[in-house]
């Protein structure tokens, strides 16, 4: 099969993964923050990728997370062309909210719409996952999965990749600000423990039963409830400058519940309308401005569709 298109441009939105208590397992789509792709296609054998985004990039194209991911969708496809690949804008690397996975998204998304969409989307986050494996060394879908199919999806398990798409409460809004600061996946892993005791292990899944519960039936306050972490956010907290702080002040504003995005450094609340989100996001501001750390903030809606064709 030949291309149906030459060139396209593609985005895909960044993510928060973890969602408190789902380590590894859960993630959520954030509207309004992405990377955008242009992709073209030409008869050949080869990869070329170019940075015309704000963002520093790798100019090996080996340690670039787009490389791995579109290798792996054409090995599946059978597919051998002159690629090349230019990212228009980016999240900033290292923010906590996806910067990898919309790009590796992005790209695998362009490509299967170029190619007439030979893979359905929840076939497309393995080879998307490629690209979070080159900079962390696992291949996760939490971040991956949202980015190409939108909304909040449940990873299952991972052997086989089992994959659950949770409805979004139509209510739902989430703010996210992103201090610059820089928090590495090594050291947000490496200060995790090896070991959780059972008392603890016991909160954290009922906090996940609690908030898939939550989800599936709309029910914002047992959201609220459950969206706690008491295996990750404990320990990586201390990595945010006056992070209980913030919390509270979050909270007071209205939130239902905040956390860590991801590894950090950035930090999430989800509200139960686009107002107290925004309040959420003044106090947001507010913390990190009076602590003199630059910022960047974001409030929107949970969209429904992740990757996607920009016109």
């Amino acid at each position: 099969m030949k291309p149906i298109n030459k060139t396209i441009r593609v985005f895909a939105p960044a993510s928060s993964a973890n969602l408190g208590c789902g380590f590894d397992v859960m993630g959520m789509a954030l509207d309004g923050i992405g990377d955008v792709l242009r992709i073209a296609i030409s008869e050949g054998d080869g990869l070329t990728i170019r940075n015309a985004s704000a963002a520093e990039l790798p100019e090996d194209i080996e340690k670039n997370v787009i490389t791995p991911a579109v290798r792996a969708f054409m090995a599946a496809a059978g597919k051998k062309a002159c690629l090349e690949i230019v990212v228009e804008k980016k999240i900033r690397p290292g923010s906590g909210i996806g910067s990898s996975a919309a790009s590796s998204a992005a790209a695998v998304f362009g490509l299967n719409e170029l190619y007439g969409r030979p893979f359905p989307l929840p076939e497309l986050v393995p080879f998307a996952m490629e690209g979070e494996k080159l900079i962390s060394g696992t291949a996760h879908a939490d971040n991956s999965a949202p980015a190409v199919m939108g909304g909040i999806v449940l990873i299952r398990g991972y052997q086989p990749l089992d994959m659950v798409r949770l409805p979004v409460p139509d209510s739902f809004c989430f703010s996210v600000i992103h201090p610059h600061i820089v928090v590495s996946t090594k050291a947000a892993r490496d200060v995790l423990r090896k070991e959780i005791p059972m008392r603890e292990a016991v909160t954290q899944w009922g906090n996940v039963g609690g908030l898939v519960a939550g989800i599936m039936t709309g029910d914002l306050p047992l959201i609220g409830r459950s969206m706690r972490d008491v295996v990750a956010e404990p320990y990586r907290k201390g990595f945010i400058p006056g992070y209980d702080d913030l919390k509270s002040a979050c909270l007071a504003a209205g939130a239902l519940c905040v956390n860590i995005s991801g590894s950090g450094p950035s930090v999430f609340a989800l509200s139960d309308s686009i107002e107290k989100a925004q309040q959420v996001g003044k106090a947001m501001k507010k913390h990190f401005t009076a602590l003199r750390i630059a910022n960047d903030l974001y409030v929107s809606h949970i969209p429904s569709v992740g990757a996607r064709v920009m016109e």
